[in-house]
């Protein structure tokens, strides 16, 4: 197949490189969905070598039915587009947050709802706006400065905070982070694809491990591990294992979604700096401006379900069993919802973007990432005048997540900071 479709250049195109991380971190992906949406919105996928046939759902609206309705599509059988084999099972069926269909879902998450709601984040606004001022002042006090492992530092300091997860194995957690969704990039493996998921997932383990047992349910505090240690289920308290579960799931989920909006963020106002000038001298668009990048970076590419009966979809049939692909990236393109979705507009109102996905697996940190984001962007529009992309940017090889590995910026500061 090949696509070609203003304003995008031709590019080659075959089902399997869906889940090729080389070709996610080379190829322009909105060329190959913006054909998808026109004229396969529902595409089956035989990547051959012995691996299960895929659907890809690429229009907003069925991407929206896919993720909203678990009576057609299960989370049961797992979430995540996997396309390697590991020795143990990689779906953890009813026992973790991702994996699991209400009410059961409900179990889980009612309970965290509390380590990630608005009191927590007020709590905690201090701390996130000097941890994103630590961020930039390297960049304003250097010449080229590569912003993007940073920004992952700051996410992590956010998020190990919140989760109650010792200081001095942050540093270590976001390469473990890195290595568990981009396995195949040459800055994070460690051999075959397979050991690296491998490795990654036992030091994690160990540390929730070690945290988890080191914790009492009497003495547990309010964070995501006391929560997790504290937390009752239906057939009893929370097992270690559903707990180590449960903690590698939101720490991934976490670390893996903001730092890459933030180079988005980074990347849309050095390429616009009038519209980044507008957001500052205008506090009411710093909402819209926020939704918009994050509509533009759609930090999760896609996430997976699988049919729970026969279902008819854009004019296909979707067999029972059968996994179903619901792409995030592409739908928060999709023209059918966004007036001319190639343009970045921090006016755009509304914005019905998915990249938190949506129905019961709605991202249960939003609030935060939200609140961290605009915290962040006040910091930016505080401290910085002027951001310029100084260097080739470096993307990671994944079919997961969109991200940046390297960003070197060039970032002069405001003669007269607000604050």
């Amino acid at each position: 197949m090949i696509i070609s479709k203003p304003p995008f250049c031709p590019v080659q195109f075959q089902g399997p490189e869906l889940l090729d991380s080389g070709f996610h971190a080379s190829a322009d992906m909105h060329a190959v969905w913006a054909r998808m949406r026109d004229e396969t919105p529902v595409h089956r996928v035989d990547p051959g070598g012995g691996r299960e046939p895929f659907w890809v759902v690429t229009r907003h609206a069925d991407v929206s039915r896919v993720l909203r309705n678990h009576g057609e599509f299960t989370s049961r059988r797992g979430t995540i587009l996997c396309v390697i084999d590991l020795d143990t099972a990689d779906v953890a069926t009813d026992d973790m947050l991702a994996d699991t269909d209400p009410p059961r879902h409900r179990e889980f998450r009612e309970p965290l709802n509390k380590a990630f709601g608005p009191p927590v984040v007020t709590e905690h606004e201090e701390l996130i706006r000097g941890l994103a001022r630590a961020t930039l002042r390297p960049a304003l006090e250097a010449d080229v400065y590569d912003i993007a492992t940073p920004t992952m530092m700051f996410q992590m300091a956010v998020t190990g905070t919140l989760m109650g997860l010792p200081a001095e194995s942050w540093e270590r957690m976001v390469e473990l982070t890195m290595m568990t969704i981009a396995y195949d990039d040459p800055s994070y493996s460690t051999g075959s694809a397979q050991a690296t998921v491998r490795q990654a997932r036992h030091e994690l383990f160990e540390y929730f491990r070690e945290e988890f047992q080191r914790r009492t349910r009497d003495d547990s505090k309010p964070d995501v591990m006391g929560v997790l240690r504290a937390m009752d289920l239906t057939e009893g308290p929370l097992s270690e294992r559903q707990a180590l579960l449960n903690g590698f799931v939101l720490l991934i989920g976490a670390n893996v979604t903001t730092p890459h909006a933030l180079c988005t963020l980074f990347t849309l106002m050095a390429e616009h700096p009038e519209q980044f000038r507008a957001v500052r001298e205008n506090p009411d668009l710093h909402q819209s401006c926020l939704e918009e990048v994050l509509r533009w970076a759609s930090p999760v590419t896609a996430l997976m379900r699988y049919a729970v009966h026969d279902v008819e979809l854009g004019g296909q049939t979707i067999r029972a069993g059968e996994p179903v692909s619901a792409w995030l990236g592409s739908a928060n393109r999709d023209e059918r919802v966004f007036p001319d979705p190639y343009t970045f507009d921090v006016t755009r109102r509304p914005n019905q973007h998915v990249a938190f996905g949506v129905g019961p697996h709605y991202c249960i940190g939003a609030g935060l990432a939200r609140r961290g984001l605009r915290i962040f962007l006040e910091e930016l529009l505080d401290m910085v005048d002027t951001i310029e992309i100084a260097g080739e940017i470096g993307h990671v090889a994944s079919h997961f997540v969109p991200g940046f590995k390297s960003m070197p910026v060039r970032m002069t500061p405001r003669k007269v900071a607000a604050r």
